[in-house]
C-alpha cells in the first residue's frame, strides 16, 4: 500500500521533529516508491526499530516470567518452611506442656514429701514431749512416794508434785497446741 505525499510529509516531519515513528502490522503493509529513498529509508529505519522494540519486549516478557517462576518457586520454599515453622512450634508448645506438666507432679511430690516430714517432725516432737512429762510426772511421783513412807515431811513435796503436774499438762497443752497451730497454717498457706 502507498501513501499520498502529505501523509509521507507528516510521518517524515514527525520523525525529524519529534523522532517518532511508526510502529507494527502496518510497516508490513506501506511500501515506498523506488524512486523516493528518503521513504524508503524511513520505513527501513521504522522496521528495524520496530524489531528491536518487539525484541526487547520478549527480552522483558522473558525476564519477568522468569522472575515469576522464581517467585513461585521460592514460595513453596516459604510455604513449606512456614509449615515447617509451625509444626516446630506446636512441637515446642507440646513440650512446654510436658515440662509443665512434670513441673507440678514434681512440686506435688515435694509437696507430699515436706508434709510427711513435718508430720514425722511433729510427731517425734510430741513422744519426745510426752516422754519427759511422763517421766518427771513417774519421778516426782516416787519421790512423793518415797518420802510420804519414809516419814518425811511431804507438805513442801505435795504441793511441788500438784504444781509440777499443772506446769507438765500446760506445757503439754501448749506443745501440743503450738505444734497442730503450725500444721494447720502450713496447710492453709498452699490454699
Amino acid at each position: 500500500m502507498k501513501v499520498d505525499k502529505s501523509t509521507r510529509d507528516l510521518l517524515l516531519e514527525i520523525q525529524k521533529s519529534k523522532r517518532v515513528l511508526l510502529e507494527g502490522n502496518v510497516l508490513k503493509l506501506l511500501e515506498a516508491d523506488p524512486a523516493d529513498t528518503e521513504f524508503a529509508k524511513y520505513l527501513t529505519d521504522a522496521s528495524e526499530k520496530d524489531k528491536e522494540i518487539r525484541r526487547k519486549r520478549l527480552e522483558v516478557t522473558k525476564q519477568v516470567q522468569e522472575q515469576n517462576r522464581s517467585l513461585l518457586a521460592s514460595q513453596g520454599e516459604n510455604q513449606k518452611l512456614l509449615v515447617d515453622l509451625k509444626e516446630a512450634l506446636d512441637s515446642a508448645e507440646c513440650a512446654k506442656t510436658e515440662a509443665e506438666k512434670a513441673k507440678d507432679l514434681a512440686l506435688n511430690d515435694l509437696d507430699v514429701l515436706q508434709k510427711k516430714s513435718q508430720t514425722e517432725l511433729i510427731s517425734t516432737i510430741v513422744k519426745v514431749a510426752l516422754l519427759v512429762i511422763l517421766s518427771v510426772g513417774v519421778v516426782t511421783t516416787i519421790m512423793y512416794i518415797i518420802s510420804m513412807f519414809t516419814g518425811k515431811d511431804t507438805q513442801i513435796i505435795g504441793s511441788t508434785w500438784s504444781n509440777m503436774f499443772g506446769i507438765l499438762l500446760t506445757n503439754a497443752f501448749s506443745i501440743v497446741g503450738t505444734i497442730m497451730g503450725v500444721k494447720y497454717a502450713s496447710e492453709n498457706k498452699d490454699k
